[in-house]
């Protein structure tokens, strides 16, 4: 249909004689004519008067130009027929193919226009960041954020979640980068072949200052040994236009069978994949040597039951991804803490993994000598435990009141010692 009608606009066809005539004859008596503008019948038939071909008269530099009729031929039975099909008379609407090519053009600019689109103000949020890059002579890996709208909460500031999820992808694209990325979720070729992923064990972050909405962070992160069968990777978070450190975290790794659910030890095929990018530094956050002490019935204040894992909580390894348990944990936190207080500081100890079917508790106790007014500065003991009593995750958390100064020292990304 859409083809048909395009090529009548450039070529009008017209109909034979003989059908034109039987045409007219179905239409009933009354004088035709068919060279004409308009077939008028007899007054007789009431029928209404039709007009065909009726074109307003062609304009010239502004004065209307009357052109005579083109005279039809007639038969010998005197019924006027059409003129003959000529070169000169089946030539193309000149002005509607030029008006179909403007348009054309008039799209293509637009569509150029918008991928070549800058923003105007200085303040207008870009966001043309890739996976990063690596830097450090290859030992670390830098990739930048912007802080969304749906990462901040009722305080303005990114959720603590929402931190521990941007560590989480710098660490993985690191792999990716440095080629160590095998078909499963951030474990390197050998370790595919062998059927061995990565687990956290502890857990160490410190908040100087939450990012708020449009922030750019900068995310630095690097590995190193932790003893014989573990590996230590710290992150470093700033502003990546002022350089301000905002948060800074260190964790510990060891590698488990996803196959039996038990630890191993790190076989050298593997040991000889990831050694050559360990970076021989301290920790960016100093080791808390203090015991996470274990809360039960009798030493928790807040308890809450029944929480379960939803379907996306679960990663690509088939647990509950270790970023879930932080939320869990706050869960039961006093709200009047949340309210006032912000998390500054936490430390977390991953005993056993979490599957989709567990039901899990948790328990929270404040430890602070100010407890009971909950003001200044505190510290909760939070434990994560399965129904049937066994631990998945035990945590140290410390609080700050809302909108006071931080004041942690200001980390670097550590140079390799020699």
């Amino acid at each position: 249909m859409v083809a048909t009608a395009a090529t009548s606009a450039f070529f009008p066809v017209t109909s034979s004689p003989d059908s034109s005539d039987s045409k007219n004859k179905k239409l009933g008596s009354g004088s035709t004519n068919l060279g004409g503008l308009r077939s008028k019948p007899s007054a007789s038939s009431g029928s209404l008067q039709v007009k065909a071909n009726a074109q307003a008269p062609p304009k010239i530099n502004g004065a209307t130009v009357v052109a005579n009729p083109v005279e039809g031929f007639k038969n010998d039975d005197g019924v006027s027929s059409p003129p003959p099909r000529t070169f000169i008379n089946q030539l193309p609407d000149w002005s509607m193919l030029l008006a179909a090519i403007t348009t054309i053009f008039l799209a293509a600019e637009k569509q150029w226009m918008m991928l070549d689109w800058k923003p105007r103000r200085t303040d207008m949020v870009i966001d043309p960041f890739g996976i990063g890059r690596i830097v450090q002579d290859g030992f670390a890996f830098r990739q930048n954020f912007s802080i969304r709208s749906y990462e901040i909460g009722a305080d303005r500031t990114a959720s603590i979640d929402t931190l521990m999820n941007h560590l989480q992808e710098t660490a993985i694209n690191h792999c990716r980068s440095a080629g160590l990325l095998g078909d499963g979720f951030g474990s390197t070729p050998e370790m595919c072949k062998k059927n061995l992923i990565w687990v956290v064990t502890k857990m160490q972050v410190v908040v100087d200052r939450y990012p708020t909405w449009g922030d750019v962070l900068q995310v630095d992160t690097w590995v190193s040994a932790s003893g014989k069968n573990g590996m230590r990777r710290d992150w470093l978070v700033s502003d990546s236009k002022t350089g301000e450190i905002l948060t800074r975290a260190s964790s510990v790794w060891v590698m488990m069978n996803k196959l039996t659910r038990r630890l191993s030890k790190i076989p050298e095929e593997v040991r000889g994949e990831i050694e050559p990018y360990f970076m021989n530094s301290d920790p960016v956050v100093a080791e808390d040597s203090r015991k996470v002490v274990k809360l039960d019935d009798s030493t928790a204040e807040y308890v809450c039951k029944g929480l379960t894992p939803k379907w996306s909580d679960l990663d690509v390894n088939q647990h509950v991804n270790n970023v879930k348990y932080i939320g869990w944990i706050l869960e039961s936190a006093p709200l009047q803490i949340l309210e006032t207080h912000e998390l500054s500081a936490m430390t977390l100890e991953y005993r056993r993994e979490c599957g989709k079917d567990s039901v899990l508790q948790s328990l929270t106790s404040v430890s602070d000598s100010d407890a009971e007014n909950l003001v200044g500065e505190i510290e909760c003991q939070h434990l994560l435990r399965l129904e049937d009593g066994a631990e998945i995750v035990r945590g140290r958390t410390h609080w700050r009141p809302k909108f006071a100064k931080s004041s942690g020292s200001v980390g670097e990304i550590p140079a390799e010692s020699a």
